[in-house]
This record gives structure tokens, sequence and C-alpha cells, in this order.
């Protein structure tokens, strides 16, 4: 089963984005996917990241850690409400884009979502990290 870590990045929020999809094999870590916008926030490229593992996973079984429980929400939870309403909510859905894009991904994978505490030391999450940040300052793409 392919494990990801996956991370969204933006500096300032919102301003220039990166995000990443870091691959897990045995005990070797690296980024197999690598995105950039001049101009996103942290929500979006957090989405975007979790678009590209989906997209790289190919329909096998993976699982994919996050530090986003918003997207984890909008996924499992939110969307099938929104969506049942015609993707309509009071007050809007911000970045109903990712959302149509994400959604019909994840439901038709294999893949578990789990969420991970981010900033506290977890080689994967601290990995996604770095590579988001770093496909957002060298506008990097892979």
């Amino acid at each position: 089963m392919k494990i990801y870590y996956t991370d969204g990045s933006c500096s300032p929020n919102p301003g220039p984005g990166g995000y990443s999809v870091i691959l897990v094999d045995g005990e070797k870590m690296e980024p197999v996917r690598l995105g950039c916008d001049n101009e996103s926030t942290n929500i979006r490229m957090e989405g975007m990241a979790l678009i590209s593992a989906l997209e790289h996973s190919d329909g096998e079984k993976c699982e994919i850690f996050t530090d986003s429980e918003f997207w984890i929400n909008v996924i499992t939870k939110w969307s099938l409400t929104w969506e049942a309403n015609g993707w309509q909510k009071k007050g809007g859905i911000k970045n109903l884009d990712i959302v149509q894009e994400v959604c019909p991904l994840y439901r038709k994978s294999q893949a578990k979502l789990t969420w991970v505490r981010g900033h506290v030391g977890d080689p994967g999450n601290e990995m996604a990290d770095s590579w988001a940040n770093k496909a957002r300052s060298e506008k990097l793409v892979v």
C-alpha cells in the first residue's frame, strides 16, 4: 500500500503558494509531486496537494497523511451535503473548483485520509512542509 504525506504553503497568505506530495517507500521518502501558484492561499494549496496525491495513487490502495483537518472534513463529510444541495450552502462554498475536483477523485479511490498534527516532528509531515515551502519559493513543479 502506498503511503503519502501532503502539505501546502503560502507566504504571505494569500500570496505565492506551493504544495508537495511525499511518497514513503520503506525507509525512503521522496517528493513525487510539487506545484506552485503565484496567487493562492494555504487552503487551496493543501487541497491541490491532496488532488495530486490521489492522482499519483492511480486508484491503488493508499493512505494519505495531511495536517489539514479542514480538507478531511470537506471531503468526507461536508461535501456530501453540499453536493446533495446542488453544490450550494448558505454563504457559498469557498474553493468550490478544488472541492469539485478532489471529491470525485477521493470517492473513486481506495485512499484513506489520516490527519496528522503539523509541526510536531513527524518526519513525513516535516518533509512535506519543507518541500511545499521550497516549491513555493523556488517555483517548482514536478
